[in-house]
């Protein structure tokens, strides 16, 4: 399943001076949500409401200004440097939550992977 995936962070082209370019990113990590229903969609229902509400948090500032937020380091610096980069809902605490939740996913995947059969040991 995993190797059929047509968008993959792989695949994004970091640009030299700005960053991780923002659809691209955006664009995988809606890719990564059919995995979560595969997984299970009982035990991993939490965690795509919350992957899921992230990615869109992110995409609504991406949206207001696709020019001037075309990489997730513009967001960033423009909330921090307009002191709402803390403020719950911000995109910034958004990628925050939703890079710990890739980091989780991938975790999961490596215990998988690595052979662990038993769900909650591999959680």
């Amino acid at each position: 399943f995993l190797l059929v995936l047509d968008t993959r962070f792989s695949d994004i082209e970091l640009r030299e001076e700005e960053g991780i370019p923002t659809e691209e990113f955006l664009e995988s990590c809606y890719a990564i949500v059919p995995v979560l229903d595969k997984l299970g969609p009982t035990v991993f229902a939490p965690v795509k409401m919350d992957f899921v509400g992230n990615i869109k948090k992110i995409n609504q500032k991406f949206i207001t200004n696709k020019e001037e937020f075309d990489t997730l380091q513009k967001i960033v610096l423009h909330e921090v440097n307009a002191g709402v980069a803390q403020v719950r809902n911000s995109a910034t605490e958004a990628l925050l939550w939703l890079k710990r939740g890739l980091k989780f996913l991938k975790g999961f995947l490596t215990e998988v992977k690595n052979g662990e059969k038993n769900i909650q040991t591999a959680l």
